[in-house]
């Protein structure tokens, strides 16, 4: 394990799980009194399998204290969340500086360039959703500028060759105010299975498949759908088929009617 002085280049797993993360639920730091960033990131409880499948990809960054549980807190009265912090490595600092402009987190080509297929599977499985009885699909990127998230938008178009637009939500602010997000959109079934292709190889937790299952009223679209992803994850077919059920049993449109 490296010190906080040492100099250690970080396996291309790494660099690409902490670059997807930091579009979705991680961030990096450099806290007062520290010469390096520490990178982060935090889950509820409910997402425990997911929260340890990363932990366990980030050894080289981690040391025996770096994930606790973290009692609710005013982001989620209800639930715990699970929270990891690494060591603080000047390795981490060059990402940091790649990523940030001054103490400001900023999202650039330059960077975005250097994700690969984990990184967006990290990405969609931190913030992405399936929308529509699971035919379409959403990334919530509630905490950028409009800029950003069409310089994003742009981004998966030309690198990766998914079409997406960018559309606004309005939410409620805690002073009772309304306030405007951007989240990119995927308003097309072809357009979401491309991304879904990238992501599939990369999800190795079972309570995570769900986030790759389009849902099919023909069932031989659906079976077809549930081999290729059965093919790129290893999980059973049984396992994906008996997933797809439980999800339609919770969606009006493929209910039954009698």
């Amino acid at each position: 394990m490296p010190t906080k002085h040492e100099k250690v280049s970080l396996s291309k797993s790494t660099v690409a799980l902490i670059l997807g993360s930091l579009l979705g639920d991680g961030s990096l730091k450099i806290q007062p009194k520290y010469e390096n960033a520490r990178y982060a990131f935090r889950h509820s409880v409910k997402q425990k399998d997911y929260f340890f499948w990363k932990v366990a990809m980030l050894k080289e960054i981690s040391s025996t204290k770096s994930n606790w549980l973290q009692k609710p807190d005013g982001f989620s009265k209800v639930n715990a969340k699970l929270r990891y912090q690494s060591l603080a490595l000047p390795s981490l600092t060059d990402i940091y500086e790649l990523t940030h402009k001054g103490k400001r987190f900023v999202v650039r080509r330059k960077w975005l360039n250097s994700m690969d297929e984990l990184s967006i599977a990290v990405w969609w499985l931190d913030d992405g959703s399936l929308i529509a009885n699971a035919r379409k699909g959403v990334i919530c990127t509630d905490g950028f500028s409009k800029e950003t998230v069409e310089l994003l938008s742009r981004y998966l178009k030309v690198v990766w060759g998914i079409s997406s637009s960018v559309g606004p939500v309005t939410k409620p602010s805690a002073d009772g105010s309304e306030r405007q997000y951007y989240r990119i959109w995927i308003r097309s079934t072809d357009e979401l299975k491309k991304l879904l292709l990238i992501v599939a190889p990369h999800v190795k937790i079972e309570s995570m498949l769900y986030k790759v299952l389009i849902l099919y009223k023909d069932p031989i679209l659906q079976q077809r759908w549930i081999s290729e992803i059965a093919s790129l994850t290893g999980f059973s077919v049984d396992t994906l088929a008996s997933i797809v059920e439980q999800r339609k049993a919770s969606l009006k449109a493929f209910q039954k009617k009698i």
